[in-house]
């Protein structure tokens, strides 16, 4: 008998080794997780199976349909089986196992029998039967006793999360997708609570949280987890909704086997079936797919941004097609409580494409601004490189909120966490480095101080956003009329298109000018080109003269600026230049200061199209959040008499290692 929590760990991690050969390692948890939650929910409803038997007979006599809530009722949990077969009996017809089994499964209510299906247990056992495991794995199951007199829901919820664990980090090939590391959910954890630890700890304080890729569950655990840490008398309404099906499947099992409401989980895409509707939350946690197309969505959520704009939840904009996390960051705030009602804070990690993909008229740069003019980004955390499964790149916790404290109003907080980390005896996939509980404690300590120093950089809103303005230079032609340019008419569709006779006539016309002579000017070369057409009865379209100017002539520095017909210089489109101004520096002082002495001539554009579509001042705004140069610190070069110094070291070394080859 298994009486502690490793033990009971590792018993049901050993049945596992019964699969060996007949599985991959990476398919245990296909037999292992649902026989887990089938295991606790046959002792969950042992004590009260007789009586759910005897009441389910009675309704179908009197012919009631809806039995569901009389059912939950007499079994006392929102989990009941009208099968009369339990571990114990399945195990006593070994002959009829699979068939038994398969029949036990499907007595469950029917939001506990979905869950299952979604495990695909039913391809499981007849797998089992075919490879003579079954009778062995199911007895091994029905000696362990997990009725929740002997296990409380937090144990056996710990029991479950190890197994998840311990089953991710054995796939390591997919972990990733489902699976995020602890340590990284218990640093989100501590920043999303660290500023509300004195409400947490009031008593019967009670709290909602929502996870809209929520896998497998372990960021609700580890929240819950946190929270009851802080308060054994506190609860937290645990919500989610997760896409792949056995993940569903896992985190539903989990919150059952926890005491949570089965239905607070929801299968399908937040995007285009949101299980919550208008539903709000106190606290949002996420760690979203990286750079994962939203392509298969993309009708349904650009018909949301068109036709309901802020009304809906991807009023800010639309991000690039090949990555979509900023959907779910959209998604996420479209689910605070509005600040009337207290607010939420949210927590969601992103790789490094967030933080700037995207100029001033993309959709991540409109979402970034209308985050942060919102004054809703608290704090940026950057996180150590190798810290997940499926990526070595860098990452970054983003924490939002709609009740500021006064405090940071105004301002986003910068953390700089790189070097805080340990290296792992034994790495697993990408992973090969984790956060301990000191420096989980140190990061969450720097946010909540909220002062600058090395690791830490408070940052005015304004400093994230910029005016991209447009400069333009006067175009500067010369002009030769060489053989080699005239024949290079050729290749202009506008002289292409005349008949083949006109072609002719126009060349012939040109070769009259002086090959040698260089025109400076454009509108004394036209003159003159014009002239030596119309002496050749040649009276030819703009576009065929604009050919013959692109033919002809070629940029130079030294020549006359092109004006047009009103005298204005005519811009040259290989010079045009993007500038970007500082938001809180005037677009026009700023070309008189930093551009005018060094572009002669030159100008800003101020067409209307350069103009923001907001606020309707010159300059498109855009934000970007460029988080390593707040921390880059600069190192002079080295003194050449130190290079020269080294230089000497490193030759003589190399002749000594060459004598001593003779």
């Amino acid at each position: 008998m298994v009486d502690n929590f490793s033990e009971k760990v590792d018993f049901i991690w050993s049945v596992a080794d019964l699969l060996r050969g007949d599985y991959k390692q990476s398919e245990y948890q296909k037999v292992i997780l649902p026989l887990t939650v089938l295991r606790r929910l046959d002792c969950v409803t042992e004590p009260t199976k007789e009586a759910v038997i005897q009441e389910a007979a009675d309704l179908d006599e009197r012919g009631i349909e809806n039995v569901g809530p009389v059912l939950e009722n007499v079994s006392g949990a929102p989990v009941y089986n009208t099968s009369e077969h339990t571990f114990d009996t399945l195990t006593n017809a070994p002959e009829n196992l699979a068939e038994n089994l398969q029949h036990y499964v499907r007595q469950f209510d029917p939001e506990t029998e979905e869950i299952i299906e979604k495990f695909e247990f039913d391809h499981q056992i007849e797998r089992l039967d075919e490879a003579d495991l079954l009778y062995k794995v199911a007895t091994s199951f029905a000696e362990i006793d997990l009725h929740p007199e002997r296990v409380p829901n937090e144990e056996m919820g710990y029991i479950y999360e190890e197994l998840i664990r311990k089953f991710s980090e054995l796939s390591n090939e997919t972990a990733g997708e489902h699976f995020t590391p602890r340590e990284v959910i218990e640093l989100m954890v501590n920043l999303l609570f660290t500023e509300d630890d004195d409400a947490l700890r009031q008593p019967g304080a009670v709290r909602t949280l929502y996870d809209p890729a929520c896998g497998t569950g372990g960021m609700l655990s580890v929240a819950e987890e946190h929270l009851n840490a802080l308060n054994d008398q506190a609860h937290l309404e645990l919500f989610g909704q997760e896409l792949n099906p056995e993940s569903y499947a896992v985190c539903n099992s989990d919150m059952i086997i926890r005491g949570h409401d089965p239905d607070h989980i929801v299968h399908g895409n937040s995007f285009t079936e949101d299980g919550f509707g208008s539903d709000t939350f106190d606290y949002l946690l996420s760690n979203p797919p990286f750079g994962v197309s939203w392509k298969k969505v993309k009708e349904q959520v650009e018909r949301e941004h068109d036709e309901q704009g802020f009304d809906g939840r991807f009023g800010a904009g639309t991000p690039r097609i090949n990555d979509g996390s900023m959907l779910f960051l959209q998604h996420m705030v479209s689910k605070m409580k509005p600040e009337s009602k207290g607010g939420s804070r949210l927590a969601i990690v992103f790789n490094g494409s967030p933080l700037f993909n995207g100029g001033p008229n993309s959709g991540e740069s409109a979402i970034r601004r209308w985050i942060i003019e919102n004054d809703w980004l608290e704090a940026i955390v950057g996180l150590p490189e190798n810290l997940f499964y499926n990526t070595g790149i860098r990452t970054y916790i983003w924490v939002l909120s709609n009740r500021k404290p006064a405090e940071r109003e105004g301002k986003v907080q910068l953390i700089d966490a790189l070097e805080l980390y340990d290296e792992m005896d034994e790495s697993l996939g990408d992973k090969r480095h984790y956060l301990t509980g000191e420096q989980i404690d140190e990061i969450a300590g720097l946010f909540g101080d909220l002062e600058a120093n090395g690791r830490s950089k408070i940052v005015d809103n304004a400093e994230f956003g910029y005016r991209r303005i447009v400069i333009d230079q006067p175009l500067r032609l010369s002009f030769r009329a060489t053989a080699k340019r005239i024949d290079s008419l050729d290749d202009e569709r506008a002289f292409t298109n005349r008949d083949e006779e006109i072609q002719e006539r126009v060349k012939e016309a040109l070769s009259g000018l002086d090959p040698e002579k260089v025109w400076m000017d454009r509108e004394e070369f036209l003159n003159d080109a014009e002239l030596q057409l119309n002496m050749a009865g040649l009276d030819l379209r703009d576009s065929v003269y604009n050919a013959i100017e692109r033919a002809l002539g070629e940029r130079n520095p030294e020549a006359e600026i092109c004006r047009k017909s009103n005298g204005d210089p005519e811009h040259d489109t290989d010079r045009r230049e993007k500038e970007r101004v500082p938001l809180s520096t005037d677009p026009r002082e700023y070309f008189e200061r930093e551009v005018a002495p060094h572009l002669e001539n030159a100008w800003i554009n101020e067409s209307s199209k350069y103009h923001d579509d907001q606020d309707g001042e010159l300059g498109v705004v855009g934000y970007e959040i460029n988080f390593d140069r707040h921390f880059y610190e600069y190192e002079p070069p080295r003194q050449p008499k130190e290079i020269n110094e080294d230089i000497e070291q490193i030759t003589s070394e190399i002749t000594s290692l060459l004598d001593g080859s003779h």
